[in-house]
């Protein structure tokens, strides 16, 4: 009967600490302690408020829906009203896309216990209420005392609780920090204005790691649909700063969070050794540096000074230098043209990713220009190795054409328009070969690689137009005009190819004003604008022509110097043959067919081609005659010299190539025939008595050349028998040349003082 009223007693003062204010609950205490089966009690009173406990856990579970939905209903306000200032601002709008939600992400589902989540705070408002207010009114109880002990162990557990997490979260986001980076940057990329509010997939628990499985490949497009907040879970960060706020050491966190950071900011800014072999290096390379800006922008506008702008700066200064010297470094291996220009694609989408986070991205941009001119100078090498391969290729021929639609194809690649199209069909060939219509095509190709790395670099029409035309005269003053001199050079290249080669090049000259236009299509800015750059290739084609004549004399010249090493003059004659000698023959025949191919070369480029040829062999068979090897010459040598000259006079006299005016290339070999006149005429009186006077007959000898030639002849009488027609008079024949000597000397002196 007692135990059922002690039973009895322990309801009631179980009741009355239930109903009873805090202020008047001593005297209930005292009565429990001077009761009975105080330990009874006491399990009863654990039993209650386990009790009280579930109620309180159920009563939350029913109201949390209604939260939930009100919740909703609030971030679907705050959606609409983030998309209005996205539409009147549009510079934030990537951010509204990737980590707006705080920590209202746990509102979109029921898997999370809401009593778990909000235990730290009340707990330490609890633990603070009891040691500032409820203990010192209880009085010195026992158990006051082990309360009062306890808790600073309990907050100092809630303390390291919540660090833990945040260690885990820190750890989480360093490891998938490219994950948030390449949904951040493939919304740029798409120009997604995503909204922050969407509810795509479930937010995480207290135990989570603070970052979404991001290896699940079927939800990696709704994480794209939702965002790249929907990947971190920020409670760990917010809760451990409200903790430590609460707890009086906020500094200590801020300065822990932030040192933290920073450390895994070098790790997430050094590079792989081999980042410059694929795309994929430097793509995750860009990933990780803007996951973590991302991180670093969502807790500046979502915390109220754990990090501050100056330390997002900083960290953003040492990101800049640190990214901008790995490019720099690293792009320099790289020799593909097309990774370079994937490259620089992904550095603006890395700057208008970041700069849509309100980062200063200009010095990205700079970097842009920098790799333009590596750029350019891959594209130039690679240009330049087509050129030689379309050189290689090519068989220095006019291109066939047998149909009107041959023509129509071959001008449709090149600017090509013949007034005489019946002539061109019935001639069936184009002029030039096909390299010309292939290095067009490769000028246009050029100047669309170009295109392409100045698009998107937010350059003027007139700044595009103006570096492409540099780049395209680089192109033409550097590569196509070495790869020419590359062709005329090779040993194999004759006659016939330099012609055509300047027959080339006189087309692609008067192509020059299309090109000009087709690069104005482009870029859409006129060719006659004020200060455009104006492309070089006409002067380049001009070059490039004028070298191939050039190598055209030195070829000719080259060509007569071979025939004349097969001259075999017998110097000490009698008399000489009354025809040519065979090797000249030879040459005449020789000049005579690779002059009827010029008939396509400019009238004046073959007609120079002819009178040098002429002059060097006029000066080339004076030199033969005066070498000094040879050290007589007899009176037969000469005629026989003589008559070779007349065949080179009728060469000149036949006109081997139209446009030269009465016997103007006689005039080549003038000096020779004055020479050989006044010895076979053996008129030293005439040349003696009028040398130095305009009307003079033999006006182009020159007196040391005659002086040369007349003592060569001097003694030849004594061993070929060279006046034997005279045998009787030789004395005075030798004595007549021994004047002639010496009034020659005299000449010669008289004129040099």
């Amino acid at each position: 009967m007692a135990s059922v009223e002690i039973a009895a007693e322990h309801e009631r003062i179980l009741r009355e600490i239930e109903s009873t204010d805090t202020n008047c609950i001593g005297p209930t205490l005292r009565s429990v302690y001077d009761g009975q089966e105080h330990g009874v009690f006491m399990g009863k009173l654990d039993g209650r408020i386990r009790n009280h406990d579930r109620d309180i856990e159920k009563m939350c579970n029913h109201h949390f829906q209604g939260f939930v939905d009100s919740i909703t209903e609030l971030l679907k306000v705050r959606g609409e009203a983030q998309k209005l200032k996205v539409r009147r601002g549009g510079v934030n709008e990537v951010r509204g896309c990737v980590m707006r939600r705080v920590s209202s992400e746990r509102a979109s589902t029921g898997s999370v216990n809401p009593v778990c989540v909000c235990r730290y705070y009340p707990a330490l408002r609890t633990l603070e209420q009891l040691e500032q207010t409820c203990l010192p009114r209880a009085g010195q109880y026992r158990f006051c005392s082990i309360m009062s002990d306890n808790i600073p162990r309990l907050r100092t557990l809630i303390r390291d609780t919540a660090m833990s997490q945040l260690k885990d979260f820190l750890e989480s986001i360093r490891k998938h920090s490219d994950k948030i980076g390449e949904t951040a940057m493939k919304q740029a990329g798409l120009g997604v204005g995503t909204d922050i509010d969407g509810q795509g997939s479930s937010p995480m628990s207290e135990q989570d790691s603070g970052v979404l499985d991001v290896e699940d490949e079927e939800d990696e497009d709704e994480v794209l649909v939702w965002g790249a907040q929907e990947l971190v879970d920020f409670s760990p960060v917010y809760r451990c700063l409200h903790i430590y706020t609460v707890l009086g050491s906020r500094e200590q966190f801020e300065n822990y969070y932030r040192n933290q950071r920073r450390k895994q900011a070098r790790l997430v800014l050094q590079p792989h050794s081999n980042m410059h072999e694929t795309l994929e290096g430097y793509r995750r390379y860009f990933n990780q540096i803007v996951g973590f800006f991302v991180v670093e922008d969502h807790i500046l506008h979502t915390t109220q000074g754990l990090v501050n702008r100056a330390y997002v700066e900083e960290l953003w200064e040492l990101a800049l230098s640190k990214t901008i010297a790995a490019l720099r470094t690293h792009s320099s291996y790289c020799t593909d043209p097309d990774l370079v220009l994937d490259l620089k694609n992904l550095i603006v989408l890395l700057a208008d990713t970041l700069q849509g986070f309100g980062f200063p991205v200009s010095q990205l941009f700079d970097m842009m220009f920098e790799m333009r001119e590596q750029y350019g100078e891959i594209l130039l090498k690679k240009w330049n190795l087509s050129f030689r391969q379309v050189l290689d290729q090519d068989n220095f021929s006019p291109i066939p054409v047998a149909t009107e639609e041959e023509y129509r194809q071959f001008t449709s690649q090149f600017p090509f328009q013949d007034p005489e199209l019946d002539k061109v069909l019935t001639r069936g060939l184009l002029p030039f070969s096909e390299f010309v219509p292939q290095v067009y095509s490769q000028l246009k190709e050029f100047v669309y690689a170009c295109l392409k790395y100045y698009e998107d670099l937010h350059l003027s029409s007139t700044e595009i137009d103006d570096v492409i035309r540099k780049s395209t005269n680089l192109l033409l003053t550097r590569t196509l005009s070495s790869c020419l001199q590359y062709a005329m050079k090779k040993k194999n290249v004759g006659l016939a190819e330099l012609v055509q080669v300047i027959i080339n090049t006189t087309q692609l000259e008067a192509s020059c004003v299309y090109l000009e236009e087709f690069i104005s299509n482009i870029t859409n800015v006129p060719p006659d604008t004020s200060n455009a750059t104006k492309l070089y290739g006409t002067s380049t084609f001009k070059d490039a022509r004028h070298a191939a004549e050039e190598e055209i004399y030195t070829n000719l010249n080259a060509k007569i110097d071979q025939f004349l090493q097969l001259a075999d003059y017998d110097w000490t004659a009698a008399q000489g043959g009354g025809a040519p000698s065979d090797y000249l023959s030879d040459l005449i025949a020789f000049l005579c067919s690779t002059f009827s191919v010029f008939t396509h070369l400019p009238g004046k480029v073959a007609q120079t081609a002819c009178m040098s040829a002429c002059k060097h062999l006029s000066t080339s068979l004076l030199q033969l005659l005066l070498e000094t090897d040879v050290r007589q010459v007899s009176m037969g040598a000469l005629q026989q010299f003589n008559t070779d000259v007349k065949e080179c006079e009728r060469f000149a006299r036949a006109g081997p190539v139209p446009g030269f005016q009465g016997d103007t290339l006689l005039l080549a070999f003038s000096d020779l025939r004055q020479l050989l006149d006044l010895f076979t005429q053996w008129d030293w009186s005439s040349y003696l008595a009028d040398y130095g006077r305009p009307t003079c007959k033999y006006l182009r000898v020159n007196p040391h050349t005659a002086l040369t030639l007349l003592e060569k002849m001097k003694d030849t009488s004594r061993k070929n028998n060279m006046f034997a027609q005279f045998r009787k008079n030789e004395r005075d024949k030798q004595k007549l040349i021994d004047t002639v000597v010496k009034q020659l000397r005299n000449l010669i002196t008289a004129h040099q003082t």
